[in-house]
């Protein structure tokens, strides 16, 4: 009887020492991994190796210039060595190479829907611009602008210069008792009133109040306002820093629109009782607004060198070499801006483990690196509207990723975080196994220290 209680005990350690070498490799082989695979933070695969080639990309610009000889402007010697091709570049991280054509007049011509079409403005898919006039004192003046047909001979034609940018959209309105919100000083030697330059950043607040077409729009919006001064602060000016009158009687707020100052003939006054009926002269006012347009999107005036002469813009109020400008600028704006916001994206995911990187981040930072390269590669190949398409992709596309809300889901539960609120579950389990097979292999290590009996 003790021989069969001492077989029995015997298998019941080496069962127990058996059960404990099972419940503990199914913790380590299979648990822990498992554990560690449901908790770890799930970061999709990013282009790291591309995102960080962007800084040494460089940029290269082709521009074709065509110059074009009437018969008697050359000697016979240098005609005959028409056309030629003058190849200038520079080695600087902007690489310009320009293609300079000459050939002589054949016949005017007219430009081509291909000539007509431009880009330009940035990241934004479009604008809305609202033309307003104010009336202070209908009373006194009974104000009528034809904007619509303005808006179609001289506004129209503009934004279809600029249609492949982004959507356009026009609106009108008249607003009345709507004042600058800044009294005009009066000025006896002139018998007139003037808005200083340090008051015109005064106007605007009072009256954007009353537009409200930013907060119905999707879009940003350019606001051009026709104000028509009051009887009793008529006629009225405004003053440059000098304290000269401002030709145009207008001014404009970058990124916001312009305003201008529209008079009436102080001899209508005396010709009719009032109201006064005002007809604005559209063509006036249009050619102030546009210039302002030119000016909120970049264009400028060219500087001319001595001795040259520019000839003024078509109907449209566009050269389509200063919408080729616009877009050479925008489009490497748009790719300095891109490269910027991808690579400290990388940066910042690649110092901080623990934010989460999902698919939708990574599908953006794939399409804005590839937008990045194409846009590159449209600009070398001089495709100006497909390379500003790709540059406004490609800023679009990274400026998703970085602001994406899911970035910020766990940046700060740290690993510490996580193995302080797992210990306490795991605990009371790992103890007993662990002392298991420490009291297992101390059994073991014995049992290699005791002389073996040979009979």
């Amino acid at each position: 009887m003790a021989a069969a209680g001492a077989v029995a005990s015997d298998l019941e350690v080496v069962r127990g020492k058996r059960a404990a070498l099972f419940f503990a490799a199914v913790a380590i082989v299979l648990g822990l991994p498992l554990w560690w695979k449901t908790t770890e933070t799930y970061r999709a695969s990013l282009p790291y190796s591309d995102i960080s080639l962007l800084n040494s990309l460089r940029l290269r610009l082709r521009v074709p210039i065509t110059v074009v000889f009437t018969r008697d402007s050359l000697a016979l010697d240098d005609a005959v060595k028409l056309p030629f091709t003058v190849v200038y570049e520079r080695e600087i991280p902007l690489k310009y190479k320009m293609k300079i054509k000459c050939r002589f007049q054949k016949d005017y011509r007219m430009a081509s829907d291909h000539e007509e079409e431009a880009l330009s403005l940035g990241s934004v898919q479009g604008y809305e611009i609202t033309f307003s006039l104010l009336n202070p004192d209908p009373k006194s003046h009974d104000v009528r602008w034809d904007i619509e047909g303005a808006v179609r001979r001289y506004v129209q034609p503009f934004l279809n210069a600029l249609s492949a940018a982004g959507n356009f959209s026009v609106d009108s309105q008249i607003l009345y008792y709507a004042a600058l919100g800044v009294n005009p000083r009066f000025d006896p030697a002139s018998s007139s009133y003037y808005l200083a330059a340090h008051n015109l950043p005064h106007v605007i607040n009072p009256v954007e109040s009353r537009l409200g077409s930013s907060a119905a729009s999707l879009y940003p919006v350019l606001n051009f306002l026709l104000y028509v001064p009051e009887l009793a602060h008529s006629p009225l000016y405004i003053q440059d820093k000098d304290g000269a009158p401002v030709a145009t009687n207008a001014f404009h707020s970058p990124r916001w629109g312009g305003i201008m100052v529209y008079n009436v003939d102080p001899k209508a006054y005396n010709a009719s009782e009032l109201p006064v009926r005002v007809d604005v002269d559209m063509g006036r006012v249009m050619e102030v607004f546009l210039a302002q347009l030119r000016l909120l999107f970049g264009i400028s005036q060219p500087k001319l060198p001595p001795k040259c002469l520019f000839s003024g813009p078509r109907s449209e109020g566009l050269m389509t070499w200063e919408v080729d400008r616009l877009l050479w600028a925008r489009s490497v704006e748009n790719l300095a801006t891109a490269t910027t916001t991808l690579t400290s994206l990388a940066q910042l995911l690649g110092k901080i483990s623990n934010i989460v990187i999902k698919d939708n981040v990574a599908s953006e930072v794939y399409r804005a690196v590839d937008a990045v390269y194409e846009a590159a590669l449209e600009l070398t190949s001089g495709h100006l509207a497909s390379a500003f398409v790709a540059s406004r992709e490609a800023v679009t596309s990274s400026e998703r990723a970085f602001f994406d809300p899911s970035l910020l889901h766990l940046l700060y539960f740290p690993d510490d975080q996580k193995f302080a609120i797992y210990i306490p579950l795991f605990l009371p389990m790992a103890v007993p196994i662990v002392l298991s097979l420490v009291k297992i292999f101390l059994e073991i290590h014995e049992s290699w220290k005791r002389p073996v009996r040979i009979d």
